[in-house]
């Protein structure tokens, strides 16, 4: 017969098997994993299930809730903390849905099993860009909630689909509507990126995209001739002058003068010519079209009235037969025809409460950065509104669309405690009545 030592060993053993191999502890940690694990990856992200899993928790803490789609499909959703005087202007934190894609057998764990290691490594396409700081705001509210904390501004957070193939079908129609009229953001707050050193990365603006694509035209010969107006040797005149441009902005940031998110970047993407064949090209014969395409990224100083003139005369001009289009993703200008920035100084008042929030833990700000990319806030930066991209993982690989995204647990913890600092700041600030613009 069993002892009594025994059975209470055994029992033990019995509750310590279960926890370990039973249903997920409800932690700030199981939550964000939960999240993590909802297939939100293109071409064919799931929006359903986050949307629901979202609007459970905010609800769960008393938080209210509204699912709009301006294109069906694509919600948006928005959660709401009521300030204590809502006619404040109020503050709206964002976070996108979707992902990008991500190579299954190119990761050490699946992609979206939101895996944790034993040294706290949680494993997923999503966990930098950006579900951590979807997550991290509503554990931070129910953390302020239980200790009592009322804002006196009210606090929005927007949950958007499609940043990733440039946000057209999301925060583009959201922040174009009468429902993001209505919410008086007077202050933002989105992604930003992980720092590899010690001190939070913030920004100030994002580059806007062109894509540009430049087209000639000429006689078309026998391969073994030489003559003047080739439309091969047009092309490569403009992409010896586009070469010659992009190396002198290049050379700024080698050189110290300026970041990589400071230039014009110009990069090709693409090249189209030839005349096809069964086996490939026809090669004794040249072709009486050519194409290029190319990423511009302009900094919101750049004038894009002077980058215009500069491709219509140097770099597809009529005289070479050559024609030109560009898609501008983006605008360079607000409405008030300012630059698309936000300022970090005492000229905005809203800088120095957030910034002295992240101090309150802590942490200490970079040097604040334009980011070198695009996100969703050159929307609402557009309507006047300042916003700062801030994402609070410190001594962080930058993994963003890479293999094997990860983000360590406790990196994740102390993002909830700064963003506690910083809502319960800015939703406290009485400084400003009116919406900043």
């Amino acid at each position: 017969m069993a002892t009594p030592f025994i059975r209470t060993l055994f029992l033990f053993s019995t509750i310590f098997f279960l926890q370990s191999h039973g249903e997920e502890e409800d932690t700030p940690i199981t939550r964000f994993q939960q999240y993590l694990r909802f297939k939100t990856a293109h071409p064919n992200p799931n929006y359903t299930a986050p949307i629901s899993f979202l609007v459970d928790q905010a609800q769960s803490i008393g938080l209210t809730t509204r699912t709009i789609e301006y294109v069906s499909g694509k919600p948006v959703l928005l959660v709401t903390w009521l300030g204590s005087n809502p006619k404040l202007p109020s503050i709206l934190f964002n976070s996108h849905l979707d992902s990008v894609p991500a190579e299954a057998d190119k990761w050490i764990h699946p992609p979206f099993s939101a895996h944790r290691t034993v040294d706290g490594l949680i494993y997923a396409r999503g966990a930098q860009d950006d579900k951590c700081i979807g997550v991290q705001y509503l554990e931070s509210i129910s953390n302020l909630k239980s200790r009592g904390f009322s804002p006196l501004r009210t606090v929005h957070i927007s949950y958007v689909p499609e940043e990733e193939i440039g946000g057209f079908d999301g925060m583009a129609k959201f922040a174009a509507s009468s429902d993001f009229t209505e919410l008086n953001v007077g202050f933002a707050m989105d992604e930003g990126q992980a720092s590899p050193g010690d001190e939070f990365r913030v920004f100030f603006a994002d580059r806007t995209p062109w894509e540009l694509v430049i087209r000639a035209e000429g006689i078309p010969g026998h391969g073994a001739k030489l003559y003047d107006n080739g439309a091969m040797e047009n092309l490569m005149k403009s992409v010896e002058l586009i070469s010659k441009f992009r190396e002198t902005q290049f050379d700024f940031v080698k050189a110290g003068k300026a970041a990589n998110s400071e230039v014009i970047s110009v990069n090709p993407v693409y090249f189209k010519a030839g005349t096809p064949s069964n086996t490939g090209f026809v090669m004794n014969m040249q072709p009486s079209e050519a194409e290029a395409g190319y990423d511009l990224r302009l900094p919101p100083m750049a004038d894009p009235d002077v980058m215009k003139k500069r491709i219509a005369e140097e770099w597809a001009p009529s005289i070479r037969n050559m024609t030109y289009t560009i898609k501008e993703k983006g605008k360079l200008r607000d409405h008030f025809g300012r630059p698309i920035m936000t300022a970090t100084n005492g000229s905005n008042p809203w800088w120095s409460v957030f910034k002295q929030a992240v101090e309150a833990t802590g942490g200490k700000l970079a040097k604040p950065e334009i980011l070198a990319s695009t996100t969703d806030a050159r929307y609402i930066r557009t309507l006047g509104i300042p916003l700062v991209g801030f994402s609070p993982m410190i001594n962080t690989p930058i993994l963003l669309h890479d293999h094997n995204e990860f983000l360590k647990d406790t990196v994740f913890l102390k993002g909830i405690e700064v963003y506690e600092s910083v809502i319960s700041a800015l939703s406290s600030f009485e400084g400003v009545s009116d919406q900043a613009i």
